[in-house]
């Protein structure tokens, strides 16, 4: 069995009873970085084998965990933060999965992009997740202008690098809408900044932007 585990994107309570369960339930867990998730396993006693899976070994070491599955072994995939499959790696892994009619299931836990929808106030029953925005300029005010054409909420993520000039361009493109950015969702300091771009621009200047974002349109 293939166990898809969310993991806290901030706040190590986070995680659910059935995630600690199936963690020391597994006979290995497949993580982006070893270091990251044994902070995790040490919050809660557990002792399991890792190994390391991530953007640059996917394809090899994905081949390498299905030969297991297919030995009967049971393996939990885990990401750095939240749901794995979303935005990261987890997605090869799983799709081989699915493929080879391994059986899976998700232990559900928090996800970023939820966190922030419910967070920001804006309409939920329908949405469109982006993911990130590009990276270069001319290629990100055309995302966002095919976003702008949508009608309903957009969520996407940003990075601390690119959050300012992402918003300086979503300012060119809705002016003075209101919209909310999100960042340290779960932790100590956990903000929502509401207003405009220009005025959220001005808020984030005040000190060096650190960490992921979620713009929530």
């Amino acid at each position: 069995m293939l166990y898809i585990v969310a993991t806290p994107i901030g706040n190590l309570k986070d995680i659910t009873l059935r995630a600690i369960e199936v963690l020391k339930a597994v006979d290995l867990i497949a993580c982006e970085d070893t270091r990251h998730t044994k902070i995790l396993l040490d919050a809660y006693g557990i002792r399991k084998p890792m190994t390391s899976f991530f953007q640059h070994n996917r394809f090899t070491k994905g081949d390498y965990i299905l030969n297991l599955l297919k030995e009967g072994k049971d393996i939990a995939l885990v990401c750095d933060a939240g749901m794995p499959g979303i935005l990261d790696p987890g997605y090869n892994l799983i799709n081989l999965a699915v493929k080879s009619a391994i059986e899976l299931t998700v232990i559900p836990g928090a996800t970023a992009l939820i966190n922030a929808l419910v967070l920001s106030g804006s309409p939920a029953h329908e949405f469109y997740f982006a993911g990130f925005l590009p990276n270069k300029k001319i290629s990100r005010r055309n995302k966002l202008e095919a976003l702008a054409r949508l009608k309903c909420t957009v969520v996407c993520y940003e990075s601390c690098h690119r959050i300012l000039a992402s918003l300086e361009d979503i300012g060119d493109l809705y002016g003075e809408k209101v919209i909310v950015v999100a960042r340290e969702l779960t932790k100590k300091f956990e903000e929502a900044i509401r207003g405009s771009a220009k005025e959220i621009i001005e808020s984030l200047k005040k000190q060096k932007p650190r960490g992921e974002f979620v713009i929530v349109i």
